[in-house]
């Protein structure tokens, strides 16, 4: 049992880190300037490295996945919050967003995020679940002073609470079906001792909350009010951590189970995914706002991967969970970006207040050209060879109806992608154009990190094999 105590150090470092950082905000008032950020960023460093080097042990007390697919996705979130960390660096402290102590919070939500997508426990899951609910609850209505972000936070948790409820109560007839709260075990217990039913009422209700946090339509419907009146790197780190750790679960699940549950809850999936792709593609046409709008893409890159594991059975989940991890660098990228661009006053939001980006900032502009490239799925990016895997595992498994339908929806998604880049460069800035109060160059910290984005959908849209090869390894250790 000693032996195993490495597999807790991930998840230690960042509830140690979070608390310290909260008890130096409070007591420590001469503290040096960064001091909270800089720890934080060591925080999350470590807490990667811990993930990457640590010891594989299958399952830890049957609560944590210590194999490869749980330490996969500690390591893509603790990546998630490096980059968050380096983008909230300068936008955060020029605005005096919450303080140093915020970087406390974007921790703790990365604590929960670890817990949920690494969970093989029902309470564990649950847990996580609420531990990043209540940090991002806050952290999306930082902004006391704007009315929009308040109103944001408050959405999400009304809603957000709603969904927590349906998602406990749906664990409730779980275990009430199969008398245990390991996942795995205890779908398979419900089914031979008769229970199937309960069981199937237990997993429609967790859906609806897997649904809601990863924006499946019609539960998408708080997606463009939080991402709009959240600050731009936090609508990032909601956008992909969350959602990835959400998602997570949905994969576990339709990897483990048993058949005769998965005849019901594959044309669930069916209809989720096809909703999704045609109600969020076809919302954001109409969309004026840039916020708006990629967050409706957002849910949309949801419906893509739900279509792929329709295909769970004839490898789509190998493809559903190469393009999670390409999502979430590219919204995170993308969001991010709009912080970096963005005026101190607010943030860059208004397609006509783009006018002109691209002659006034033109390695900024190439780089959301990039990262619309991977969001509408065209070469050279990552973003390209995910929906190539996405497709071909819904054609393979018999699904070509939802196929040819999430093509018709992705070519409609390219109109309202090429509109915000036309917008960049090939309209002139307007005569109230913001563009004037922002910074002429970027901080050093976000550099970097939306530097290392672009690398890395690059890099995935030329050599993904290698990425392809470990979700496979680590769907395998799911068995």
């Amino acid at each position: 049992m000693q032996a195993d105590w490495p597999i807790l150090t991930p998840y230690a470092i960042l509830a140690l880190a979070g608390g310290l950082v909260f008890c130096l905000g409070g007591f420590w008032r001469d503290r040096p300037a960064g001091f909270l950020w800089w720890l934080a960023l060591a925080a999350a460093v470590a807490s990667g490295l811990a993930a990457l080097n640590g010891p594989a042990r299958g399952e830890y007390l049957g609560l944590l996945d210590a194999g490869l697919y749980g330490r996969l996705f500690v390591c893509l979130i603790a990546l998630l919050t490096v980059l968050t960390l380096l983008l909230l660096r300068t936008y955060a402290s020029a605005r005096d967003l919450g303080g140093e102590v915020l970087y406390g919070l974007v921790l703790l939500a990365a604590l929960g995020m670890m817990l949920a997508a690494a969970a093989v426990n029902w309470l564990v899951f649950f847990l996580g679940l609420q531990m990043l609910s209540v940090c991002l609850y806050v952290l999306i209505s930082v902004r006391r002073e704007a009315d929009s972000s308040l109103e944001a936070g408050l959405k999400y948790f009304c809603l957000g609470a709603t969904a927590g409820a349906v998602v406990v109560f749906g664990i409730a007839m779980l275990y009430a079906a199969g008398g245990e709260l390991a996942i795995g075990p205890g779908l398979a217990k419900a089914m031979h001792s008769g229970h199937g039913g309960l069981a199937l009422l237990g997993l429609g209700l967790v859906l609806v909350g897997l649904a809601f946090k990863i924006s499946l339509a019609p539960l998408h419907v708080w997606t463009p009010d939080v991402f709009q009146g959240a600050p731009a790197p936090i609508s990032g780190f909601l956008a992909a951590g969350s959602k990835t750790a959400a998602a997570a679960l949905l994969i576990r699940l339709c990897a483990v189970l048993p058949a005769d549950l998965w005849s019901h809850w594959m044309p669930a999936l069916w209809m989720l995914a096809a909703l999704t792709m045609v109600v969020a593609n076809v919302s954001a046409l109409r969309e004026d706002r840039a916020k708006r709008l990629l967050a409706f893409s957002s849910a949309a890159q949801m419906g893509y991967l739900v279509m792929a594991l329709v295909g769970a059975r004839h490898g789509g989940l190998g493809a559903a969970l190469f393009f999670l991890a390409v999502y979430a660098l590219m919204d995170l990228g993308v969001f991010g970006l709009l912080g970096v661009l963005s005026p101190l006053r607010t943030d860059l939001d208004r397609l006509r207040d783009m006018r002109g980006l691209a002659r006034a900032f033109p390695w900024r502009a190439g780089l959301m050209v990039l990262f619309l490239l991977s969001l509408a799925g065209l070469p050279p990016t990552g973003g390209f060879v995910g929906k190539i895997m996405l497709f071909t595992a819904a054609i393979s498994s018999g699904h070509a109806v939802l196929a040819v339908l999430g093509a018709v929806s992705a070519a409609a998604a390219f109109y309202y992608y090429f509109k915000l880049a036309a917008t960049l460069y090939m309209e002139a800035p307007g005569e109230d154009s913001p563009l004037t109060a922002i910074p002429a160059r970027p901080s050093p910290a976000g550099g970097l990190a939306l530097g290392v984005i672009a690398a890395a959908l690059l890099e995935l849209g030329l050599f993904p094999n290698w990425l392809h090869s470990l979700a496979t390894a680590a769907l395998g250790s799911l068995s």
